[in-house]
């Protein structure tokens, strides 16, 4: 048994043929930049989700800049979002020259908490951006009441982006998140639940105006060859990695079940191993929870445990063969506002004491459409047997 944290290779496989043929029709056509596969995805993506409007583009990192580029932040405005998700979140709000406002996370989802976004909210406010962390949604209806508040109440427009560089495919009340927010990004970094074999991602909205403008954004803001409307990026995603990607969607649908089952595999375990170990309650990990009316595709499936780096080392080295250690990440060890680029802010310690909680314990086990339940079950007794 040799544990693999995501089995990319395993999944290669699995699709191989189809995708060594998706690879070789682009090599065969040479259109390597904006080709039929470019299109070709974005179809499928509103299809799978069904946006009115997909745009592919380089990462889930330049889909955060093309959004706020598109809804025209600038210096001097304000972003709302989470200091505990990756820098990618914040890093792209202050390389337009915004200023990214944090708010402390909900200790049960690990999502922005929303009861303490008004309170932030200046008239230089300009956007809000949850995250849906480990692929659970935010709660977005709660997010969309602030927005029209501030609105009705303050005459101010305000927009919801949201980051789904983890949450491809999740849902929120029975509609995937692009028609709960303006503009919805994701990646396809190879890692994440819908990934590339390579950088990649996309942004998603139901405006039409947007999505034209951001069709221009990534092609250095031009609307016909060498004719520049905007000052834009060059953000395009290659065309292998469309076709690639395009091989991977048609199966996605099962793999997201499948994580959901491993997902589920593991809750089971530890609430069952848990109940005939001789450990005290306060050692129970803290297992993820899932709202009701929302789904995740379980980008991580990431428990709390008090003695973490303790247990990530044993789990790693506690048994003699190698192909019987189990490999694990922390997603995040440092919130965003303890970071030092982000020194400036002014932030200090404890200033938001749930994210610093939670980076303190947060321990992400293998997760994949893969695992096996004897893998799970290995897995979850060990991290059982040592946590303290």
């Amino acid at each position: 048994m040799k544990i693999d944290f995501a089995n990319l290779q395993y999944q290669y496989q699995l699709y191989k043929d189809e995708i060594d043929e998706a690879i070789a029709k682009v090599l065969n056509n040479a259109s390597y930049i904006m080709g039929d596969a470019v299109t070709e995805l974005e179809e499928n993506l509103c299809n799978f989700t069904n946006a009115k409007n997909a745009v592919t583009c380089s990462s889930g990192t330049d889909a955060l800049l093309l959004a706020m580029m598109a809804l025209d932040i600038k210096p001097g405005d304000e972003v709302i979002t989470t200091p505990f998700t990756f820098i990618a979140t914040a890093e792209t709000i202050a390389l337009l020259g915004a200023k990214p406002v944090f708010v402390d996370i909900d200790e049960e989802t690990y999502n922005i908490d929303v009861s303490k976004i008004e309170e932030k909210i200046s008239p230089k406010t300009k956007a809000i951006m949850p995250v849906s962390l480990y692929g659970q949604p935010a709660d977005l209806d709660k997010i969309n009441k602030i927005v029209a508040n501030i609105l009705k109440t303050k005459n101010q427009k305000l927009y919801t982006i949201v980051d789904g560089a983890q949450s491809f495919g999740a849902t929120y009340k029975g509609k995937t998140e692009v028609h709960h927010c303006d503009i919805y990004t994701t990646s396809f970094f190879p890692a994440k639940p819908l990934g590339c074999f390579g950088d990649g991602g996309a942004v998603l909205t139901n405006n039409d105006e947007l999505a034209t403008k951001m069709k221009m954004l990534r092609v250095h803001g031009q609307d016909r060859r060498y004719h520049h409307k905007y000052i834009g990026l060059g953000a395009r995603m290659d065309t292998i990695q469309c076709a690639i990607t395009n091989v991977k969607l048609k199966h996605y649908d099962k793999d997201l079940k499948l994580r959901q089952k491993v997902a589920q595999k593991y809750n089971e375990v530890f609430n069952s191993l848990f109940l005939v170990s001789s450990k005290e309650a306060n050692q129970k990990p803290i297992l993820p929870k899932i709202k009701p009316d929302r789904t995740s595709v379980f980008a991580q499936y990431s428990i709390r445990v008090k003695n973490r780096d303790e247990i990530q080392q044993k789990l790693k080295t506690s048994n003699q063969k190698p192909e019987t250690h189990i490999p694990t990440a922390v997603h995040y060890p440092m919130p965003l506002h303890l970071q030092e680029c982000f020194s400036y802010l002014n932030y200090k310690k404890w200033d938001f004491p749930v994210a610093e909680k939670v980076s303190s314990e947060i321990l992400s086990l293998p997760m994949n459409p893969y695992l096996a339940d004897n893998e799970i079950e290995y897995i979850s007794k060990k991290v059982i047997e040592f946590a303290k």
